[in-house]
């Protein structure tokens, strides 16, 4: 498995655990400690952010699809995502929420397609079932533990403090991908329109 593989599965380990902490618990955190919260705010809450990722995801794949600075905008994508939790310490009236939303589906609608595609040009040939497999794997597997663990915190020691958690846990997936900029300086600085072409230049430059 080749570094770049492994320092986007680490990042995103991270990054899906620390949000497996909230998601099951958004809902109850909205209604019960929000002014304005209802269950139909927290669903609509959920839109606002669907809407706003994938307004983004579609045009902007098709800007990185033609430019070389993919892994640029993953770090500025995964930092607005990471930042949403801590939007959520503050948060005492649903348009605060609703913000903190929207700022998550900015940030997932540039992380997406960067990720995707940097992901999909670094695959090990011969091993792409076993490194998609074994990152679905890893990051359901801390999701599930996460879950658990999300609850328990809450109960315990808080929403707050429980935000706080998955905003550390984001912040190292998100300082993770910086390692990624040092790998893509001695990448081939050619421009690229097609995958297998990309695919035969990084294999070049990795000595395969």
């Amino acid at each position: 498995m080749n570094r770049t593989i492994k320092l986007l599965m680490i990042s995103d380990i991270f990054l899906v655990t620390g949000f497996g902490l909230t998601n099951p618990i958004l809902a109850i955190f909205i209604k019960d400690n929000i002014v304005g919260g209802t269950i139909f705010m927290a669903s609509l809450a959920a839109t606002i952010f669907m809407l706003v990722k994938c307004s983004i995801q579609l045009p902007f794949s098709k800007y990185v699809d033609k430019h070389d600075h993919k892994v640029n905008w993953l770090i500025v994508g995964t930092f607005l995502i990471s930042i949403t939790p801590f939007i959520y310490m503050f948060a005492e009236n649903i348009k605060t929420v609703f913000f903190a939303q929207v700022i998550h589906g900015i940030g997932s609608g540039l992380v997406y397609p960067t990720w995707l595609g940097l992901w999909s040009t670094h695959l090990d040939k011969k091993h792409e079932s076993f490194e998609w497999s074994l990152y679905s794997t890893l990051v359901t597997l801390g999701s599930a533990g996460a879950a658990l663990i999300g609850g328990i915190l809450s109960e315990s020691i808080g929403f707050k403090y429980t935000f706080f958690f998955v905003f550390v846990l984001a912040m190292v997936g998100s300082f993770i991908l910086f390692a990624l900029q040092k790998k893509d300086k001695i990448l081939p600085k050619a421009k690229f329109t097609h995958y297998q072409k990309k695919r035969r230049s990084l294999n070049i430059s990795q000595g395969s």
